[in-house]
């Protein structure tokens, strides 16, 4: 209870000013959608894995889109001239109330963690619906893909896995993009299906290469 109390100090902290910034609807729309994406697998891979700081993240997120919800709200009552631009601004409204309920959702998922419940045993009705599962991979030095960059890789492309996050060392870094590069010695988060998961571990372990996969 100690450290969701701190989380929670830390999000209002987060809340106490919300600045006005000269980002586009269209901008914040986009980073609202790519956001949602990423906390729905971390909210996912935090209750598989029973990860607190995968659970902190989903909390700081969700803060994000509060704020990115409220500049979007903003920016409309400012554009808004004509009836007809207030109809054209409700469909983006309705659009990124659908991506802020996400992360809501997303937040209350992982707020499990903080209940006084066994999650190993609800697991195996949570993941055999599932057409994705989550997993982690350790790349180790002999992997060729250990120094590209993800981007370069077409990882998700080719084998139907995306990687949600990667552990290097003593930190984390939350949903990389094609220009992130990845590590001997890193160990990813991945959600996909099992298919491509057996083969991206493959690679990851040096027994199969790159190119192997993409040919």
């Amino acid at each position: 209870m100690k450290r969701k109390r701190s989380i929670e100090k830390e999000i209002e902290e987060e809340h106490e000013e919300i600045k006005y910034e000269d980002t586009s609807v269209r901008e914040l729309l986009t980073m609202m959608k790519d956001y949602s994406e990423l906390i729905t697998d971390l909210a996912y891979a935090a209750i598989v894995f029973e990860n607190t700081d995968l659970a902190d993240e989903v909390g700081h997120i969700e803060s994000e889109m509060d704020k990115m919800m409220y500049l979007i709200r903003l920016k409309s009552m400012l554009s808004a001239r004509t009836l007809e631009d207030a109809e054209r601004l409700s469909g983006l409204l309705q659009v990124a109330s659908a991506a802020e309920k996400i992360s809501d959702a997303a937040e209350d998922m992982v707020g499990i963690l903080n209940m006084d419940v066994d999650v190993r045993s609800i697991l195996p009705h949570i993941l055999k619906e599932a057409d994705e599962k989550i997993h982690t991979l350790k790349i180790l030095n002999d992997s060729d893909i250990a120094g590209r960059l993800i981007g370069e890789l077409r990882i998700e492309s080719f084998t139907g896995v995306r990687i949600v996050a990667i552990r290097r060392r003593n930190r984390w870094i939350y949903g990389p993009n094609g220009h992130s590069e990845l590590a001997s010695g890193d160990i990813i988060i991945v959600c996909g299906v099992d298919a491509g998961f057996e083969e991206l571990k493959e690679v990851a372990h040096g027994r199969l290469s790159w190119n192997e996969v993409i040919s």
